[in-house]
């Protein structure tokens, strides 16, 4: 059965991607990712001397905090700031800069679904923007199940709230990344970084979104680093 989307797309087609750098110059990286209406903006600040109780003093400690467009930060808030926090901890060298502190802030510009595939792509953008050490980059979507079965890519807040369920999937960046390898880095890139899924889906249907999200990553991938060579600071950069 034909999937039709409100907004005239394919079931793999993925919204408007744009991406600005260097926008904010009191911190010490920051980039703008938007997906159609979903934007965040992240900011980087450190690394700065010292880690927080609780964590290794001989690698480098990154904290995230996320900042909700309007309201309080709640449950989700937090859940997203801890898988944040995982998702970057695996892609930073973290045994360059022990016993400091990277801070990460996200601010939700705007919410029309895919929200935390968003930000961890807005926090890749400003991690590099910052120079922080990285293995690789990661790039991140989210694929909806609809109640038919048919995988959707990238959906909207209307198509969320309409899904059987979804599951947002973290992949490394393609083989030719836009950052040097980096000596200490493994030869071997994990084929997945990060998966949430949310709702009632087999093994055979999340095997699909592994297929349609690995697929629109390579795209995802291919735009942030036709961003990263060519941008100069506060450019904006668009593809669709």
């Amino acid at each position: 059965m034909e999937v039709v989307r409100a907004d005239g797309r394919t079931p793999n087609q993925l919204r408007p991607l744009a991406c600005s750098r260097n926008l904010l110059h009191r911190a010490h990286g920051s980039a703008r990712w938007s997906q159609g209406d979903t934007i965040v903006l992240a900011a980087v600040y450190g690394p700065k001397a010292g880690t927080r109780k609780g964590e290794n003093p001989e690698k480098a400690c990154i904290e995230v905090i996320w900042k909700p467009k309007t309201g309080q930060i709640g449950k989700e808030e937090k859940e997203y700031e801890m898988i944040l926090k995982r998702t970057l901890q695996s892609i930073c060298l973290l045994t360059i800069h022990p016993n400091t502190t990277t801070s990460i802030i996200l601010q939700v510009v705007g919410d029309d679904g895919a929200l935390l595939p968003c930000a961890i792509n807005a926090s890749c953008a400003a991690l590099v923007d910052s120079g922080i050490p990285l293995k690789h980059l990661a790039v991140a979507i989210c694929c909806g199940l609809t109640e038919t079965g048919s995988v959707i890519l990238d959906p909207t807040k209307a198509e969320e709230q309409k899904m059987r369920a979804f599951a947002y999937l973290v992949f490394p960046n393609s083989p030719l990344s836009v950052l040097p390898k980096a000596p200490s880095a493994v030869d071997d890139e994990p084929g997945i970084i990060t998966s949430v899924t949310h709702g009632l889906m087999s093994e055979c249907h999340y095997i699909n979104c592994l297929g349609h999200g690995h697929a629109a990553c390579a795209k995802i991938s291919e735009f942030l680093r036709r961003s990263m060579q060519t941008q100069l600071p506060g450019d904006l950069s668009k593809s669709t």
